[in-house]
């Protein structure tokens, strides 16, 4: 163990010295926010502080809950950044066009075309930011593209575009507008403007707008192939490693009894019944949402006729689905952290359960207070600076308002304290399982320090640098040390139902642990490829991620392992139900974030799939299909320990487990991913604001996709109601067989 230990304290070290030393780099090389753009003539473009200004009102309307900046998203809307270069563009090549040749740029032969895109090539490419001023400084016909470009954002957002659910009276102030519009002409400045020295841009030639020589650059190529030279290296490893170990396999042996059969739960578990309530009433909500936000992306700004973003606009819908996804998911977890705490110790602290009370109204107050705030944003009823700090921050999966975001961090610094007083018996006493029980300390303290990265950027922040540590919360926090967390987790469910012994379980998740994290802490770089960093972050990034999928590859032995487990003794299949969630969290694991998430993650792929519809394919199945399985299964699990003396019905529990799995797969592989492809092969052929369009999108091939969710969504959401039904018959005794009714 104590290698092990050494072995785990190396890979967090290192990792994160390198994740800070690209850090350090991402701060120093970051795109220039420009105080003012002027022309040559002298004329202002965009006056000082319009930019950072921009980037406010663009948080406040929902920011990357309404299309998406450097691929950072939502889908339905356009990406920004690559809707705008392209439309500059088009604008100065049709400009010189009709000048120089009386037509469209369309209706010159190839030639010609060539010759007008090369020199829109030289002069967009070209970078005249003089940092001693703080002015970029462009051709005047640039000044007449924004313009243009001003009007057409400032028609779609102020009356409306149904192709991009984006409902009338977004944005109408003209003020707003116009700063709206510098963000967006910025974003693109940056992805199209050379860094100095160098013939890439800022975001590394993303995105793929050949109009403007944006193109895939050799450094992408070349790190695929290291990454998926890589990736084989790692697999072909650890399938020895494997091997190496078959002689040390214990086959499953169960005692004679169920060892928590008569366990009496304790006042602080019976206080968290009320979490797993909560839990499945988000559940709930959260799959209606879903619906609405999907159905939005083929109707616009209807639901079936009914004009339903009058009040629940898209951007609404998408944010309080993320969100909601994200707090019942949490809650399971940390309902699941405290009551198995005094399992761990066999101890119950004072005070203990009104802690756990405490802890439950402040995260009640948390979501109502920052799904109402992200509501009052949206619809304009706060200020820009209002909304940072109590509305809606514009980032995906972190829009909740800063205060809510303080309120939160206190919240699980609550629970960390709730969990080390509950385990210090446990830490103290000697023993195999003593290993154990430091690493789900270990891990625990990791879930509550590590949400204060999403307190390190402000209103006014660089995007960059807020790409960089957002993806530290969403990367690191939620797939990084909740894994970890819920490793250990189920290990010592295991380990209390006697089905394997306290010293094998603590070196099997300590060593998950650090093959997991040897590859995804510096892994979080895959993110940020294309987000103004500079080439060392898609190096690292594209590297270690290929790592992080391996040890998902062979994952499928835990899964058989859990399975042979659950059918050891008669009164193990009791917990069949909760295992087999734990079983499809491997499956999912294997699928949703190896095989999908591999899709995506090598540098020249992401370079055109970016914002497609690939990336819901890796995130529904990843997030959901992992840690909402895992959730569910640790709710389950919890559950079985709490209400030890009776059977259960499994009707509606076998439903909900084959209805969830298999709606899930069904929304995956005929919608999802087909649309998802699509949206790639035009990418390669036309540019990826084409892949974006309205255009595009509005096609009937693409509309019939689209449409191809509603049975995969309709049989996943049928399995959540099952689940919840159940769980609510245990309160009602309707899920409890007739003989152990009470």
């Amino acid at each position: 163990m104590k290698r092990l230990w050494i072995a785990f304290a190396a890979v967090m070290i290192v990792s994160f010295a390198v994740l800070g030393w690209i850090g350090t780099r991402i701060y120093q090389e970051a795109p220039p926010i420009a105080d003012k753009v002027v022309t040559t003539a002298g004329q202002v473009v965009i006056d000082e502080g319009e930019i950072a200004a921009g980037q406010n009102v663009w948080q406040s309307l929902g920011g990357m809950e309404v299309g998406s900046v450097w691929g950072h998203g939502s889908y339905v809307a356009p990406d920004w950044t690559a809707d705008w270069l392209h439309r500059e563009a088009a604008f100065i090549l049709d400009r010189w066009a009709n000048e120089e040749h009386g037509v469209a740029y369309k209706d010159l032969d190839e030639e010609l075309q060539s010759q007008l895109s090369g020199r829109l090539a030289k002069l967009m490419r070209a970078n005249t930011y003089d940092a001693t001023t703080g002015t970029i400084t462009v051709d005047p016909i640039r000044a007449d593209a924004f313009q243009a470009n001003l009007a057409h954002y400032s028609d779609v957002f102020s009356k409306g575009r149904d192709h991009y659910s984006i409902p009338p009276g977004a944005v109408t102030d003209a003020s707003r507008l116009r700063k709206l519009s510098a963000f967006f002409f910025w974003s693109s400045w940056a992805a199209s403007t050379n860094r100095p020295n160098d013939h890439v841009s800022y975001t590394n030639n993303w995105p793929f707008e050949p109009l403007v020589g944006n193109r895939a650059t050799g450094e992408a190529v070349v790190w695929t192939g290291v990454s998926i030279i890589m990736l084989l290296a790692g697999i072909s490893a650890m399938a020895w490693w494997y091997a190496s170990r078959r002689g040390e396999e214990v086959k499953p042996f169960a005692p004679e009894s169920d060892p928590l059969g008569r366990w009496e739960a304790t006042p602080s578990q019976r206080a968290t019944i009320k979490y797993f309530w909560i839990v499945s009433a988000l559940i709930l909500v959260q799959m209606l949402l879903g619906v609405v936000t999907a159905h939005y992306g083929v109707e616009g700004n209807g639901f079936y006729g009914f004009q339903l973003s009058k009040w629940l606009p898209y951007s609404v819908a998408r944010t309080w689905h993320i969100q909601l996804g994200l707090f019942w998911i949490a809650t399971a977890w940390l309902a699941a952290g405290l009551f198995i705490g005094p399992l761990v110790s066999e101890h119950e602290p004072k005070w203990q359960r009104l802690g756990v009370n405490v802890l439950f109204g402040a995260l009640l107050i948390v979501v109502v207070g920052s799904l109402t705030g992200e509501w009052l944003s949206i619809h304009n009823k706060m200020s820009d600076t209002v909304s940072f700090y109590f509305g809606h921050q514009g980032y995906e999966y972190v829009d909740l308002g800063r205060a809510w975001q303080i309120a939160l961090l206190v919240g699980l610094l609550l629970w960390l304290f709730l969990m080390i007083r509950v385990l210090r018996p446990a830490l103290k006493k000697p023993g195999e399982q003593k290993q154990l029980v430091w690493l789900l300390a270990v891990s625990t303290g990791a879930i509550a320090l590590f949400y204060g990265a999403g307190l390190t950027w402000g209103q006014h922040s660089h995007l960059s640098i807020v790409e960089y540590w957002r993806w530290w919360v969403v990367h690191l926090w939620v797939e990084g040390f909740f894994e970890v967390f819920a490793t250990t987790v189920i290990a010592f469910i295991f380990m209390r139902l006697n089905l394997i012994r306290p010293g094998l379980a603590a070196a099997a998740a300590l060593l998950s642990a650090t093959i997991f994290l040897s590859g995804g802490i510096i892994g979080t770089c895959h993110h940020l490829y294309f987000a103004g960093t500079p080439t060392v972050a898609l190096a690292w990034g594209s590297v270690f991620s290929a790592l992080e999928v391996v040890p998902l590859v062979l994952v499928g032995f835990d899964a058989m392992d859990d399975l042979r487990r659950s059918k050891s003794s008669p009164w193990v299949r009791r917990y069949k139900w909760p295992v087999y969630f734990f079983i499809s969290v491997a499956f999912w694991n294997m699928v949703g974030a190896g095989l999908f998430g591999f899709t995506i993650n090598p540098p020249i792929a992401l370079y055109y799939m970016q914002g497609l519809n690939t990336t819901p394919l890796h995130g529904h199945a990843a997030l959901f299909g992992v840690y909402g399985m895992l959730g569910i299964g640790l709710m389950l699990v919890c559950l079985r320990v709490l209400i030890p003396g009776v059977e259960w019905k499994d009707g509606l529990l076998r439903f909900s487990f084959w209805a969830m799995n298999g709606g899930l797969m069904a929304m995956c592989v005929l919608s999802l991913l087909p649309v998802g492809l699509m949206q790639t092969w035009v990418s390669v052929e036309h540019g990826y604001w084409y892949a974006r369009s309205a255009e595009f999108m509005q096609t009937p091939t693409m509309q019939n996709l689209r449409w191809m969710r509603v049975p995969g969504d309709t049989i996943f959401f049928l399995g959540a109601v099952a689940l919840v039904v159940f769980v609510v018959g245990l309160k009602t005794g309707h899920s409890f067989r007739k003989a152990d009714k009470k």
